[in-house]
């Protein structure tokens, strides 16, 4: 890895975190380090790059500078190719970049990746028939946060409005989602039931009804922890598990922050990622 010095990048200036200074200081970065960056492309303008595209112009390794949605969406369509992917933390959760590298910045990982201090691996992510999850899966009624999450980023005060309003009615109107397989957790369900990939199992959390009514009140900053501190349950680490709607209603389900729709039962599974991420940890 530490010889590969020829890559893609791949950026997404339509969202909200994007930034046209860090990304010329990413630019710089990657040029101090022995990397030429031979093209830039910019989604959605752009298309994903391809396997078959990136062997015929010789790339070894792409590197990508998004948030956890277009990162899903880059390395699953790079399934079954001999490359690597390298991810830097470029949105506002960060929270795959987070797990393979740590809490650090771009320059830091690739420092570590030109130096020889990162490996190829293959991480655990969590399936469904929605989708694959590399850094995080929510099942529930609460899912409908995401519209207001999504309002926030492009400062769009009367959609965030209308988006809040409801999703804390289906927040709290909506059917509540029960793990049935192994049987975990309250037997009315939870409004939002998160899945987390770690070491080879998928943490799983059950998060209140109570826990909305709070979180509409609270300032918008902390919509976007995804409620990862407010009440909860640790239900466990499992292998897999099957989520069902109460009242046999759609399954409503966030794949690294991006909204799927399933059947009213759906089952969870930790697999391994098909094409090698670069995992530095502080190595």
């Amino acid at each position: 890895m530490a010889h590969a010095r020829k890559t893609w990048l791949v950026i997404n200036p339509d969202s909200g975190s994007y930034d046209d200074k860090a990304f010329n200081a990413l630019q710089d970065c990657c040029g101090q380090n022995g990397i030429d960056v031979e093209r830039v492309i910019r989604f959605p303008k752009d298309d994903l790059p391809k396997p078959d595209e990136l062997d015929a112009a010789g790339i070894e390794f792409v590197t990508i500078y998004t948030g956890d949605g277009t990162i899903n969406a880059l390395v699953t369509g790079l399934y079954g190719w001999g490359g690597a992917v390298l991810v830097l933390p470029g949105g506002t959760m960060n929270l795959l970049s987070i797990r393979l590298h740590g809490d650090v910045e771009p320059d830091v990982i690739v420092s570590r990746f030109c130096s020889g201090k990162a490996e190829r691996e293959r991480p655990h992510v969590i399936r469904c028939d929605a989708g694959d999850a590399l850094a995080g899966m929510m099942a529930g009624p609460a899912c409908a946060w995401s519209e207001v999450r999504e309002a926030m980023r492009h400062f769009d005060v009367v959609a965030m409005a209308g988006s809040t309003a409801e999703a804390l009615k289906e927040s709290t109107d909506g059917p509540m989602v029960r793990v049935v397989s192994p049987p975990l957790g309250k037997p009315d369900g939870y409004p939002l039931v998160l899945m987390s990939p770690e070491d080879g199992k998928m943490s799983v959390d059950g998060y209140h009804a109570e826990t909305l009514g709070e979180y509409a009140q609270q300032s918008l900053a902390l919509l976007k922890r995804d409620f990862r501190e407010g009440p909860h349950d640790k239900l466990g680490r499992l292998e897999e598990m099957t989520i069902t709607a109460c009242e046999g209603e759609r399954l409503d389900i966030l794949v690294d922050g991006e909204p799927r729709v399933s059947d009213c039962e759906a089952t969870f599974r930790v697999v391994p990622c098909e094409v090698d991420l670069v995992v530095s940890r502080g190595r």
